[in-house]
């Protein structure tokens, strides 16, 4: 089996141009690595990256690619503070969201990507969820648009739970982008300079 190390490098400057920082694990906070970021390249995996520390804020969906500006990643502003690396995941996807906190409501159950929930489901709320299997982003408007807010396995009692001020979601996708098994490292977060 090959090794491979998961990294994202971080820039202050558009076009990847200034100080960085180079990441290859999960980090609570980078503001002591550097001030603002204008330009991402993730050259393997696949990343949640947090506009405050300690992964809250506004989040970012990051895939293998490189993002000039924080445009690329829908960014609302220059500011990146943790990431977290999204596991490989080869399973199922299974996902029931609730209307009402603490799972009450219509409880409508999720397998595959739905572009717009209220369109399919005639749903516009979501209060409460339980993932069941794999890994998913809820997207705060249709078509995958808006504030994106990353769901690991477990139960969310309400919509703060992942980090959204409203109970306002559009659309549900699944996160394919990682599908091989990927061993982990046990590198540190490296500054370079």
């Amino acid at each position: 089996m090959s090794w491979l190390l998961l990294c994202v490098i971080f820039y202050e400057g558009r076009n990847f141009e200034g100080r960085h920082y180079e990441c290859n694990v999960d980090c609570a906070d980078m503001h002591s690595h550097i001030s603002h970021c204008n330009s991402i390249r993730v050259d393997t995996g696949c990343w949640m990256a947090y506009e405050k520390p300690n992964y809250s804020g506004y989040q970012y969906i990051l895939t293998k690619g490189k993002y000039t500006d924080h445009h690329r990643w829908s960014g609302f502003n220059d500011l990146i503070r943790s990431c977290r690396m999204i596991p490989a995941y080869n399973g199922n996807y299974k996902l029931k969201i609730f209307e009402r906190t603490d799972f009450g409501g219509k409880m409508t159950e999720l397998s595959d990507d739905c572009p717009n929930l209220q369109d399919r489901f005639h749903l516009r709320d979501v209060s409460s969820c339980n993932v069941v299997e794999g890994y998913w982003i809820l997207h705060e408007h249709p078509n995958y648009r808006g504030r994106q807010y990353y769901l690991r396995p477990g139960e969310y009692n309400k919509h703060g739970d992942w980090g959204s001020m409203s109970s306002t979601i559009g659309s549900v996708r699944r996160i394919t982008e990682v599908k091989q098994k990927v061993p982990l490292c046990s590198c540190k977060c490296s500054n370079l300079k």
